[in-house]
């Protein structure tokens, strides 16, 4: 029988209510004798604390309390390190130093949000300031940031392997690039935010958090607490965007989990957006120096350099991961014989990087791909056929030089049908029209390999006597539409019907364990667990369809009129067999009344999604705006559950991978002050500055998980940006410039060329 609903665009099953405004979101939350936090940040990137007056502030009507670090015990944010890495103490409110403007001093409570900000400005901060690094390259040979560290360096390791050397000593052509990844804000459309509230009766706490780890938080704040896990409680209401942001725990929610039960209250503190930008991670945020060896036929020899991340002032539990993930994925989908590349971490008097989608991936590809073009350029090929050159054939699974294990690909062929989709070649020659014109239009690709999905995840479904079913998952949705991948997932095994399926997630107690949504994960993790959880169900409706017909379980199967004997006509339907599953009278003698499966699913390797990606611009030279003519997308992403929320996915990177290439970019000054800590400096791109895009995929299966599916959230964000940059490159006719393309930089570079 043909897939019913996998693999069919199923519409997004939460929309309705959160385009009605009827979601409901920290801000919309409400507790009895709620106290509301505000938090004096400092203005300086470095300096030491002084004394702190809040006098004035208490004086202020509503206001509960006003504390500093002197009136908290030793609570510190969590941070993941690793080997080799030297992980600086972070107090949730800053001790006898400040590392980085909007690091939080002090914390007022008030009854109200008016109370709490009035009193804000009252608070007196007497600072001395010491000399600010902003920027790693600064930072790398200063005096320690954190005076208990032996420099500013907090992660160095060395990957090689192959003749490094030799493939430089006999190369025909070397290319070489300063490749600098800007810092970018995840600026979801809702900022942070967390409630917690004490109960006295049960000694126990409840914590409401934007968060995408609600069972990390939990563990978390009872660890910093000193409570026991089952007396904390995170509940995940709707959350506005995360991208990867909303993975760490930040100070902010250990002090207001601590302030809640010190006063016995409610305490709620919900971020600014200016906060947003000076306290919330900053994603990318690398310079690399890397050199590429090609033979006379365009071949990769050799890639060697390094990669110096800009860790800002504190490791929170994203921060130290992104440029391992960057060395990992270096070798990219090209086979590279010979590599030795150098990472190095280095803390800063910024704010702290983390997670943002791709987290160490966009930026490997982008170094791969502007070397890329470099060597097109270099040798006289199309940038296409270099690539074509130079791509991994198998067999697979594949072992990279850097230490990935690539569970299947096509690389190739993934690119093969952009050229044919996009008529490459016809627009090769409208290019070559345009610029006999006089227009600037260039061309980019992309080729990519990403990595997705880890660790392992909770499932369960429950069919109720009335035919309704409720799914419980320990991931836990941002707007993703994974609910209905999960219904999808469990209508098409248990023939249910998909509108009378709920999902359960985000909630400790509901599901009590579960590793949240990050890196892809949840469909390849999240959603086998679930098809486990479904397959018991399966099993148990299997066994009383074939109790009531008098046959043999292994014969039984879902057909068109219900659940049936194969081969005959003989079958019941989904009323009878729920009658039967809450009637023990009904049931085989060893089986108990309910139908309900319980499974996790442990992802012993990783996933590797792959694509190619096509951008036509044109530039304008009188004012150096650029304008994306077209945009065409093929991603492999394994098999698609539902096309509707793959093509979602492929077109929200793109946007901001779009971002990144043009517009984004957040700017420190020499003494660390945030030029752009608003919307005012800070450039998204607008809706008329998307172009329509052309969304493809292919489909090989990952062996990695039952469902054969690879994680598609972040590949548009990591294939857009060089696929734009190269293409604006293309038309500039120039060998490199930095992100973002401004129109500044842009028409700079155009009043240096004369298009070719």
């Amino acid at each position: 029988m043909p897939n019913r609903y996998v693999g069919q665009p199923m519409k997004r099953l939460e929309d309705d209510k959160l385009i009605r405004g009827q979601g409901q979101y920290l801000a919309d939350l409400s507790t009895e004798n709620l106290l509301h936090l505000a938090l004096v940040r400092s203005p300086y990137a470095h300096a030491r604390l002084g004394r702190i007056d809040a006098s004035a502030a208490l004086q202020v009507p509503g206001v509960v309390g006003v504390y500093t670090s002197a009136d908290l015990p030793p609570l510190q944010a969590p941070a993941s390190g690793g080997r080799d890495t030297k992980v600086a103490p972070h107090p949730v409110l800053a001790r006898d130093t400040v590392r980085y403007v909007g690091e939080p001093v002090a914390a007022i409570v008030a009854t109200s949000p008016s109370a709490a900000e009035e009193a804000l400005w009252l608070v007196q901060v007497d600072y001395d300031p010491l000399p600010a690094h902003p920027t790693p390259l600064s930072a790398l040979d200063a005096a320690p940031i954190h005076p208990e560290l032996s420099s500013n360096i907090a992660l160095q390791r060395t990957t090689a392997a192959g003749p490094v050397a030799e493939a430089f000593e006999q190369a025909h052509q070397v290319v070489r690039a300063r490749l600098v990844q800007q810092r970018v804000a995840p600026t979801s459309m809702e900022p942070r935010g967390v409630l917690a509230s004490w109960d006295g009766i049960r000694e126990a706490l409840t914590v409401w958090s934007s968060t995408q780890m609600p069972h990390d938080l939990r563990s978390a704040v009872a660890e910093k607490l000193g409570l026991a896990e089952n007396q904390v409680r995170v509940i995940t209401p709707d959350v506005g965007g995360a991208f990867g942001a909303k993975i760490n725990v930040y100070p902010e929610e250990i002090l207001v989990a601590y302030l809640a039960r010190h006063l016995g209250r409610s305490v709620r503190w919900i971020e600014k957006r200016s906060e947003t930008f000076n306290a919330t991670i900053h994603g990318r945020a690398q310079v690399a120096e890397l050199e590429m060896a090609f033979d006379a036929d365009g071949k990769i020899r050799g890639l060697r350099g390094r990669v110096v991340a800009d860790l800002g002032a504190y490791a929170l539990e994203t921060t130290l991961g992104n440029v391992p993930g960057t060395i990992l994925m270096l070798q990219g989908p090209y086979e590279i014989p010979a590599l030795e590349l150098e990472m190095l971490g280095v803390y800063t008097n910024a704010a702290p990087t983390g997670a943002y989608r791709g987290a160490g991936r966009p930026e490997a590809t982008y170094y791969l791909e502007r070397l890329m073009d470099m060597g097109a350029r270099a040798l006289g090929l199309d940038p296409a056929e270099i690539r074509l050159r130079n791509f991994i054939q198998g067999p697979f699974p594949y072992k990279t030089r850097t230490g990935a294990r690539y569970d299947s690909g096509a690389y190739a062929e993934a690119l093969q049908k952009l050229l044919e989709v996009s008529r490459y070649s016809e627009l090769r020659r409208e290019q070559a029209k345009a610029r006999s014109q006089g227009r600037r239009v260039g061309i980019g690709l992309c080729s990519y390999v990403e990595i997705t999905g880890y660790g392992w995840e909770t499932g369960g479904v429950r069919v109720n006597p009335d035919g309704s079913a409720v799914i419980f998952t320990g991931t836990s949705p941002h707007g993703q539409g994974t609910q209905n991948a999960f219904v999808q997932i469990v209508a098409e095994r248990l023939g249910l019907a998909p509108e009378r399926i709920r999902v359960v997630q985000g909630d400790t107690l509901a599901v009590p364990y579960g590793m949240g949504t990050a890196g892809s994960r949840t469909l390849s993790v999240g959603g086998s667990a679930v098809l486990k959880a479904s397959d018991l169900v399966w099993a148990k409706v299997q066994r009383i369809a074939a109790h009531l017909l008098e046959a043999a379980p292994e014969d039984i199967d879902l057909l068109e009129q219900g659940w049936g004997v194969r081969g005959t006509d003989k079958s019941v339907s989904l009323e009878q067999i729920l009658s039967a599953a809450f009637n023990p009278r009904k049931l085989p003698p060893d089986m108990e009344p309910g139908l309900e499966g319980h499974a996790s699913f442990a992802l012993k390797e990783a996933n590797y999604p792959f694509g190619a990606h096509l951008a036509m611009v044109e530039v304008d030279p009188e004012t150096g705006l650029v304008q994306i003519l077209r945009y065409i997308a093929v991603d492999d992403c394994g098999t698609i559950v539902n096309p509707l929320l793959f093509e979602g996915q492929q077109h929200g990177g793109i946007a901001q991978g779009i971002g990144q290439a043009l517009y984004e970019g957040i700017v420190y000054d020499d003494e660390g002050q945030n030029l752009t800590a608003s919307f005012l400096e800070y450039a998204l791109p607008k809706a008329d500055q998307i172009p329509w895009m052309e969304p493809h995929h292919r489909q090989t299966p990952s062996p990695t998980n039952p469902l054969g599916v690879k994680g598609v959230g972040e590949a548009g964000a990591i294939a857009a940006t060089p696929a734009v940059v190269n293409a604006v490159l293309d038309a500039l006719g120039v060998a490199h410039l930095d992100m973002p393309l401004s129109p500044e930089k842009v028409w700079r570079a155009a009043r240096l060329q004369t298009p070719a």
